[in-house]
Parts: structure tokens; C-alpha cells; sequence
């Protein structure tokens, strides 16, 4: 599915984000930035040791990454310039600023692909597998977030690399209501 926001194109598709070829590829990772299970540990198996080797330094000078920030290493063997390395929210019931800081993770996410002038950037399901944020809640945020964002920034393609059917659908549905 595609949806164009401006000068930027929004798709949405079934895939596996490791082998996207965009300029940085977002990793939905842990605090600690040292990977993890889920698309965190798919990213850090696929680029190898380089993209651990710069969390290590990142978690050195800052401490890691607080949740809803984000910080950028190489790609290592991913086909993508970048990682981008943002921290979502775990679910508590939706009464501990999730929706607040999981839009954060997309925004501060964009901000750091412009930064790093990337043109193209894949996003996963930010939140939504171990961290058990609400996929229906959690796919609107991220839609309402990126078409908010992205006409002031010069992107001109962001991906929404879903895992399974399922999760395209619950995202296909959030792109046609907004």
C-alpha cells in the first residue's frame, strides 16, 4: 500500500526490515542499545559486530537511550547507510504517557534521518511485539506521526516494514482512516 504525504512517499509492505535498501533503518531497540530479541537482535545479527561496536561507544558517552529518543550508528551489512536506534515505550495500560512517547520514537526518529540527510528511511512496528503496546493503537500513532512530520522534512520515501499480514492490515486500515 502506498499513500504520498507531500513530496513523501508513505509504503507500507510484509517484509523483513534487514533487507530494505533505504539511506537508515530504524531499529527498535532496548535502553541498554546492546540488542536484544525481536527486530533489535534481527538488525544486530544482519549488520554485525559494527553496529554493537558504536552502541558500546553511544552507551559510554550518554548511558544508553532513554525511551522515545534516538541515537544513529553505521549499518554495518545492512543495505542502508544508517541505523537509527529508538527506544518505544512499554505498554503499562496506557496510562504512563505511552501514546506520548511512542509518537516521540517516530518523531525524534524522522528528525535524526533528516539530520543525517536520509531520503529514505523503514520504520518497524515500533512497541508492539515484547513490548506489548496495542498494534490498533499503537499503527495509528505511528501514521498520524509520520504524516505530520514528514512535509517539513525532505524524505522522500518512508517504509512501514510490517512482520506478518496481520499487522499490514491493522496498518493499511490506520493509513486509510487518517
Amino acid at each position: 500500500m502506498e499513500k504520498q504525504i507531500g513530496q513523501t512517499q508513505l509504503i507500507l509492505k510484509i517484509g523483513d526490515i534487514t533487507r530494505e535498501e533505504v539511506d537508515a533503518i530504524v531499529n527498535a531497540a532496548n535502553s541498554t542499545l546492546l540488542g536484544g530479541g525481536g527486530v533489535d537482535g534481527a538488525i544486530h545479527r544482519a549488520g554485525g559486530p559494527e553496529i554493537l561496536e558504536e552502541c558500546r561507544k553511544i552507551r559510554d558517552k550518554q548511558g544508553g537511550c532513554p525511551t522515545g529518543e534516538a541515537v544513529a550508528t553505521t549499518a554495518g551489512r545492512l543495505h542502508a547507510r544508517y541505523v537509527i536506534h529508538t527506544v518505544g515505550p512499554v505498554w503499562h495500560g496506557g496510562g504512563h504517557d505511552e501514546d506520548r512517547l511512542l509518537a516521540s520514537c517516530y518523531r525524534n526518529s524522522l528528525a535524526l534521518a533528516s539530520q543525517l540527510k536520509c531520503r529514505s528511511v523503514a520504520f518497524p512496528s515500533i512497541s508492539t511485539g515484547a513490548y506489548g503496546f496495542p498494534i490498533e493503537r499503537a499503527s495509528q500513532i505511528a501514521v498520524r506521526t509520520i504524516s505530520q512530520e514528514v512535509p517539513a522534512l525532505d524524505l522522500t520515501e518512508v517504509r512501514l516494514v510490517l512482520f506478518s499480514s496481520a499487522d499490514f492490515e491493522v496498518y493499511t486500515r490506520a493509513t486509510t482512516r487518517s
